[in-house]
């Protein structure tokens, strides 16, 4: 309520006391501005990748959370790594920002639907498996996108390689090989103790 007061007694200032509110747009120049178009499309395309991921895991998180289901463990995970997607989308919009590439139009980056493809999972092992999955195509997407920033004949835009490489991919093959020894260790249980594995797996995961 305090914010509304504010805006609409500075509009009012700005409208009836002849107070200069608005600017005219600042002379900048732009050789700075040196980025691909088609590198550009492709990162920008790219945020949606890592926020539909993270809805994902969003599902995930809160199919094991449910009362009926009620791994803790494995809702905790899957939080955790809807969380890095959603820092992985943030880390390329604060890029493009960096490299002056969201000077307008910034709302249209989100165009596609963001709905998790899945709801609802038979057992821990099948989400840690469709998770496997998921990151799998979430790593072939980033390195696509190096190959297009790199391939650009106009310009070799070799530091978001370089970036993309040093940072998104070696977190990318972390992960998957986190998922699949989990998956692993959990099948083995599984094999073993049946529901019994899975219920002890989660106790270790929480």
């Amino acid at each position: 309520m305090k914010a509304f007061v504010v805006i609409f007694t500075l509009s009012f200032a700005c409208v009836f006391a002849n107070l200069q509110c608005e600017h005219k747009k600042p002379n900048i120049p732009t050789d700075w501005i040196d980025m691909g178009n088609p590198c550009v499309v492709k990162v920008r395309n790219h945020v949606m990748e890592e926020l539909k991921a993270s809805m994902q895991y969003m599902a995930m998180a809160a199919h094991f959370s449910r009362d009926d289901v009620n791994r803790p463990g494995f809702a905790e995970l899957f939080f955790k790594a809807a969380r890095e997607e959603r820092d992985h989308a943030i880390k390329l919009i604060h890029y493009l920002l960096m490299r002056g590439e969201l000077t307008s139009d910034v709302s249209n980056m989100i165009t596609k639907n963001l709905a998790p493809n899945v709801t609802n999972w038979a057992s821990g092992a099948t989400a840690l498996r469709d998770a496997l999955v998921l990151e799998s195509s979430v790593t072939k997407k980033i390195r696509g996108l190096i190959i297009v920033c790199e391939s650009d004949p106009s310009f070799n835009d070799y530091h978001l390689v370089d970036y993309l490489t040093g940072d998104f991919l070696t977190e990318q093959y972390e992960g998957q090989r986190d998922l699949a020894g989990k998956l692993s260790n959990l099948e083995k249980l599984m094999d073993k103790h049946g529901a019994l594995g899975e219920f002890l797996f989660d106790k270790k995961l929480a």
